[in-house]
């Protein structure tokens, strides 16, 4: 008889969360634990491994007690994770330092030198750009900075990586995660030999790559007896976030787009075999052996709008702070704003990029930089689609998850840009409920992973304003060129 339930266990930047649903996508009961990064010296972003698979063990536990389910209920647990994430470890499967995450910029310098002397040609056969947030550069940082953590460690790995390792006592790596290294042949799909020896790294440093399919049991009983379930309970690797965020909203046929909002931000397509952009404008990484994920993501999501709220010392709720951008015409009075606080990966993939309000007036008041952050946040994931639809072709249906996607202005504000229906999730779990999904596929609760079509709860359409997107337009050309005229600068 199939099984219920299945959970979907998502460790990302901000947060860890634990996700119990049923065969068809419903929300029984979740947890969810807040991350901490650390900021060491100016442009080091750090987070603690140690903290990070403790979260994973409490939020499995206490959704699991939420939800009343039993282990006899339970048909797999399926792991979603951050992508970029690099941890040295020695011998002894000990973390020798912080995982160092996606928004780490300290590689800066080996990034621009990498990309003009062969970055082109190693993104070819990897898929992922040359970029300071990935650990193809971070390792090449470690190694020319002789990083002590570096010279010692017997083993490089990303968090999930080291959470399997500390629960399984395995090294093996999914295909996606495995991609977003930059050290990962697509044709192959295997560690790439040349691009391995540039870092003085050995492939015996490496985990295994194995499909997102793989299961895993013998949980350490320390953890299950804490978590309360048996030690042969199947848990299975599951794949990144960014993949799993468009299997879980289903975006998986040509044509279908996904759009996350959250601290940071992305906008993938599922594509057949593996596609590196001409270009390096978008990245692609692989996800089962046929399928991969193309797009290119931002790290000026949320992040910019809690910026802001910060900064202007804003007391109320989120809810609140977006409220008030509704009562300001598209355009916000003529303010353009750029968003590249935290520097920028797609469309530029330049770290040193700095964001930048343009066309201030004396009239203009707080709820008109909200707005503007709001339109520059969308504005950028508009530049971002179109350079995907000269690869993979124009966006039919767009669906749309993450925290931004909780505000109704915003929503409404993305379908006038795109001048499209965005498609919503009832859930905001996407990426969790694309782990699940992968769980109950590897375990043989379901045939595909096309097969959660039929099992997505959807929430609402929102319809696009024609008017509003005709203004949208005019203005969306002035933040292009102006864009292009600002970063020259940096």
């Amino acid at each position: 008889m199939p099984k219920e339930y299945v959970i979907g266990l998502d460790i990302g930047t901000t947060s860890v969360k634990a996700v119990v649903f049923n065969r068809s996508g419903k929300v029984t009961a979740e947890s969810e634990q807040l991350t901490k990064s650390f900021y060491p010296e100016l442009n080091h972003v750090e987070q603690d491994p140690e903290a990070l698979t403790s979260a994973s063990v409490f939020v499995l536990k206490e959704a699991i007690q939420k939800a009343g389910v039993t282990p006899d209920q339970l048909a797999g647990i399926g792991f979603s994770c951050a992508m970029h994430s690099l941890i040295c470890v020695d011998e002894n499967g000990r973390a020798l330092s912080n995982a160092i995450i996606w928004a780490d910029g300290r590689s800066s310098d080996q990034a621009e030198r990498l990309m003009s002397e062969n970055g082109i040609a190693l993104y070819e056969k990897t898929g992922t750009p040359i970029h300071p947030m990935s650990p193809l550069v971070k390792l090449l940082w470690m190694n020319e900075t002789d990083y002590e953590p570096f010279q010692k460690a017997a083993y490089f790995m990303s968090v999930k990586e080291y959470l399997l390792l500390q629960w399984f006592d395995k090294r093996i790596v999914d295909y996606s995660m495995a991609s977003a290294t930059g050290l990962f042949n697509g044709e192959t799909l295997d560690w790439d030999m040349e691009i391995l020896e540039l870092l003085n790294v050995k492939k015996e440093q490496l985990s295994r790559p194995v499909p997102p399919t793989e299961i895993l049991t013998g949980l350490n009983k320390i953890i299950a007896d804490y978590i309360g379930i048996p030690e042969d309970i199947p848990f299975v690797i599951g794949a990144a976030d960014g993949q799993l965020a468009n299997l879980g909203s289903g975006a998986i046929l040509p044509g279908e787009v996904a759009i996350t909002a959250g601290t940071s931000g992305a906008v993938r397509q599922w594509a057949n075999g593996f596609r590196p952009n001409e270009k390096h404008e978008t990245f692609c990484y692989m996800f089962t052996g046929e399928a991969s994920i193309i797009g290119g993501p931002t790290n000026n999501g949320g992040i910019a709008l809690e910026w802001l709220k910060n900064l202007l010392n804003y007391q109320g709720t989120y809810e609140e702070f977006t409220k008030e951008a509704g009562r300001i015409r598209p355009g916000s009075d003529g303010i353009i704003f750029l968003p590249y606080i935290n520097g920028e990966r797609a469309p530029l993939w330049n770290q040193h990029a700095r964001g930048n309000f343009f066309g201030l007036s004396i009239t203009h008041q707080k709820e008109h930089f909200v707005r503007a952050v709001l339109e520059g946040i969308t504005f950028n994931l508009y530049q971002i689609s179109e350079a995907l639809e000269r690869l993979a072709g124009p966006s039919e249906k767009i669906y749309v998850n993450g925290g931004l996607a909780r505000s109704p202005i915003w929503l409404q504000m993305m379908a006038d840009v795109f001048g499209k229906n965005m498609y919503v999730s009832e859930s905001h779990h996407s990426a969790a409920w694309g782990a699940a999904w992968t769980a109950l596929v590897a375990v043989g609760e379901t045939d595909s992973f096309e097969d959660i079509k039929n099992n997505l709860p959807m929430g609402e359409v929102v319809v696009p304003n024609e008017e509003n997107h005709k203004v949208y337009q005019d203005i969306y050309g002035k933040y292009v060129r102006l864009a292009a005229d600002v970063t020259k600068y940096f």
